[in-house]
């Protein structure tokens, strides 16, 4: 009997040991997706769309008319992020009050 719950918990931690490993990965692949030599960070379209709150279809017609830059890597479509940051303040607006 002790043979058997000896054996179930050396399955557990091995199993828990494969989870931690396969998190690292997981991890050091993000890291590596958002960083460049630059430290500047890329976007997907899904990302962007998302942060704008716009389609991705809303998406495509600012790329078609010349409203956001963009690179394409075969059918991959990235995006900076600060390309996107000077975009969305260029649209920024102070607030004004009128004296009475």
């Amino acid at each position: 009997m002790n043979d058997l719950i000896l054996a179930d918990r050396e399955l557990e931690v091995g199993f828990i040991g494969q989870l931690d490993a396969l998190l690292e990965g997981i991890e050091r692949m993000d890291a590596s997706h958002k960083a460049s030599s630059s430290n500047e960070q890329f976007l997907t379209d899904k990302e962007v769309s998302a942060w704008l709150k716009v389609s991705r279809r809303t998406l495509q017609d600012y790329r078609n008319n010349g409203i956001v830059s963009y690179y394409q890597l075969g059918g991959k479509i990235l995006y900076k992020e600060s390309d996107i940051e000077k975009m969305v303040m260029s649209g920024y607006r102070n607030a004004y009050r009128l004296d009475t």
